[in-house]
């Protein structure tokens, strides 16, 4: 079940602002409370001139990465895609697609940011605190911050700085491959965030939870007959 709702989601894009201002004064960054037994992904896919959103979250369990349970919903976004703002956009699928989940994960990871984020309020964030669930970002590229220098290695991880405040790291996930971006959601820490990547990462750059959010997101878009 999701919490009671925190705003509308019929809002213009200066009101999307002012809640992402407002509601992140709620994430709590902490330390995971219990040992992580079941891990999802979640991931979207859309054109972003269309307004058909196709939302995925699949459960893993740990430490064996197998499938436990996937749930997928086609929708029509109610947004408009605005950068910095896409929570907006993609939030609503992604809690249809989690009701309709019979197993809840211990952590729920986005393919986008935590509070790596201009307003420290990524989707991570955003979806975290609406359900009150452990979360974390990891992402393909940067939205706000810098990094130093990073190992080629894999585990190889660099602050992640914006306006001198550390939001997250550069990962290294596989030697001598692009890294992705981590930062925590809600109820998590950066450490848990990282040692969960880690653990969940096999032979591809993407750690499994959200690279099977994104197959199978691909997959409700390609039988809907959308490229």
């Amino acid at each position: 079940m999701t919490s009671l709702p925190l705003h509308r989601w019929d809002l213009t894009p200066g009101e999307a602002v002012e809640v992402q201002q407002r509601m992140r004064y709620m994430v709590r960054l902490r330390p995971l409370a219990q040992p992580v037994g079941a891990i999802a992904g979640a991931d979207i896919s859309y054109n972003k001139f269309s307004e058909n959103v196709y939302a995925g979250i699949v459960v893993l369990s740990l430490p064996d990465l197998r499938i436990v349970e996937t749930a997928g919903v086609r929708s029509v976004a109610k947004f408009p895609y605005v950068p910095g703002l896409l929570s907006f956009r993609e939030a609503p699928s992604l809690l249809e697609a989690w009701e309709k989940l019979k197993t809840k994960p211990d952590v729920l990871m986005f393919d986008g940011q935590g509070i790596a984020h201009p307003r420290r309020f990524g989707i991570a964030c955003h979806v975290g605190v609406l359900l009150d669930w452990p979360t974390i970002g990891c992402a393909k590229s940067i939205l706000v911050g810098r990094y130093g220098e990073l190992g080629l290695e894999a585990g190889s991880q660099s602050p992640l700085v914006d306006k001198g405040e550390q939001v997250g790291v550069a990962l290294r996930t596989k030697s001598k491959v692009a890294p992705v971006y981590i930062s925590p959601g809600h109820l998590t820490d950066l450490d848990s965030a990282v040692d969960l990547v880690l653990r969940s990462t096999t032979k591809y750059r993407l750690p499994e939870p959200t690279r099977q959010a994104h197959l199978l997101v691909n997959q409700l878009r390609v039988e809907a007959g959308e490229n």
